[in-house]
Order: C-alpha cells, then structure tokens, then sequence
C-alpha cells in the first residue's frame, strides 16, 4: 500500500496518478490510499493509516480467533495523548503510556501486516471491560481462553495484569475466572 505523497513521488503527477488507477494498475483502497491489489482488508487500510494504532478488542478477539462474532466496527488502541481518529467506523480506545505498547504484536491479515495486541494482552483487556461487555460474548471469549491456556505465556499474563490499570481487580478476575 501506499499514500498519495509516495504515488506522487512514484507516477510523478496527479494525471499519472488517475492514468494508472483508470488502467487498473492501481486501486483506491481507502482515503488517499493505493494498492495494486484491488481486494485489501479495511482493518490493514486503517492500520496503514494509523500505523501508530494497535488493533484491540471485539476486531483482535476477532482476528485472533477467539470468536466468530463479526465487528460492527474496527476497534483501535491509541495512547492517550493521540488525536482523535476520525473514521465513521472506528472505536478508539486512548491507553495510558506505560501500558499502550505492552504486549504489542505484528500479524498478517491476507498478507497485509498489522499491530495487534497478543491473546495475552487481549485476556487482560477482556477481564478490564468485563463490565462493558454483553455477558453472552464475555462468556464466548472466555470459554475459548480457557481451552487454549496451555499454550498461552501465563508469565507474561501474569505481568501484564500487574502493570494494567485497575490490576487488583484484573488479577482477582483472573484467579476466580481463568486459572
């Protein structure tokens, strides 16, 4: 993928720009944002857009498999000093800065890559929303947590649920519902 200022810089002109594209050459995936393949996922075009944003919640239980529940919207993870993303279909979430980069992870969607919060991270996000959350879907994620824990890095669970915000709860949810 690539933004406006690199296909000018590639095509030379906005005409060269649009020749290519009316060619089939290029595509307009998203707002200013071209590819060569006409089918790109709309959360890889977000995180080409916002490469400072992490995907988390419903889109990440989602994508990480823990639920065939299709987000109505992509879900983000910003620090909480980011600007607000402006896109119809975008839930941010702003993240203390200590916290925001713990358990951040690479992952290829159709080829596309990602940042995304790790199963690890996202046990601990589930048990910090627990309360937001319809009961039906909290039970789902947790069901599948609770079949994949042996291979999950309960250390890193373990830390990343210390450093969390609200972590007494956390940890206490953690050892009644999960362990």
């Amino acid at each position: 993928m690539m933004d406006r200022r690199e296909c000018l810089a590639e095509y030379g002109s906005d005409y060269m720009l649009k020749k290519q594209v009316n060619e089939g050459n290029l595509f307009c995936v998203g707002k200013a944002v071209y590819s060569t393949e006409k089918d790109v996922p709309y959360v890889a075009v977000l995180a080409f857009k916002y490469p400072n944003a992490v995907v988390t919640m419903h889109t990440a239980f989602y994508l990480h498999g823990l639920t065939d529940v299709i987000p109505d919207e992509y879900d983000f993870a910003t620090d909480r000093d980011a600007a607000k993303i402006h896109e119809i279909n975008v839930k941010q979430y702003f993240i203390p800065g200590y916290y925001f980069q713990q358990g951040v992870e690479k992952m290829k969607v159709k080829g596309y890559p990602i940042s995304i919060y790790s199963k690890e991270r996202m046990l601990i996000e589930l048990l910090r929303y627990k309360s937001k959350l319809p009961f039906d879907y909290y039970k789902e994620v947790l069901l599948n947590y609770r079949k994949i824990m042996p291979k999950l890095n309960v250390q890193e669970i373990q830390d990343l649920a210390l450093e969390s915000p609200k972590s007494g709860r956390v940890m206490e949810t953690l050892q009644m519902e999960v362990m």
